[in-house]
């Protein structure tokens, strides 16, 4: 074997489900490991991952072009991975709960996985924009994403509703606003001086 030159990379946390990420991808590690730091040993091809000096995973490196994908060895999983259904189920229940649109979301995200729990944490983030934003908005939101974005994520539906553009959409769908006024909004919204006093609207 051609020697290959290696780098390190120190104290990788391991997170809940059980993967590290290295060079925005992720590589799994035993599930006991889960809340610990490990450190990575890096060549062209290969992926090592230590914790305390031993090794404990290995698995060959995605290509550097290639982005938020996962390196899984099923032996790494514990037995309730081992049965993702339960986990999948209650992250779609609860969207089913917020709407359609929200739920057909979360649907592309797990179909857009090979095992079901690298879908969880995309899902549960996405979810949780109810909390910030009410169930109404977020379904709002991923009514706007859906026909522009293949996989809606966290980061598309964030920036929809930091940026008010589901309450433009919804005012411009209802005639509340033109859409010129939607367009030179800048991410909020422009109804005019007219509309907050002066002229008829004081009468």
């Amino acid at each position: 074997m051609p020697y290959e030159v290696a780098s390190w990379e120190y104290n990788h946390k391991v997170y809940p489900n059980f993967h590290i990420c290295i060079g925005k991808n992720y590589y799994s590690v035993p599930y006991a490991y889960v809340g610990q730091y490990a450190d990575i040993k890096i060549t062209d091809t290969i992926i090592e991952v230590y914790n305390n000096h031993q090794r404990i995973s290995t698995h060959p490196k995605f290509p550097g072009y290639i982005t938020n994908q996962y390196h899984t060895h099923k032996e790494d999983m514990p037995d309730a991975f081992n049965q993702p259904e339960m986990n999948d189920m209650r992250l779609k229940q609860w969207a089913s709960s917020i709407g359609p649109k929200t739920n057909e979301v979360i649907e592309r995200i797990f179909n857009g996985v090979t095992i079901k729990e690298q879908g969880n944490n995309s899902a549960l983030s996405v979810l949780k924009l109810s909390r910030t934003y009410s169930n109404e908005r977020l379904e709002t939101a991923c009514e706007i994403a859906l026909p522009n974005i293949r996989i809606p994520r966290y980061k598309h539906l964030k920036s929809i509703l930091a940026s008010n553009q589901d309450i433009v959409y919804l005012q411009k769908k209802s005639g509340d606003i033109t859409a010129a006024e939607a367009k030179n909004s800048s991410g909020g919204y422009v109804r005019g001086p007219e509309y907050y006093g002066g002229s008829h609207y004081d009468k």
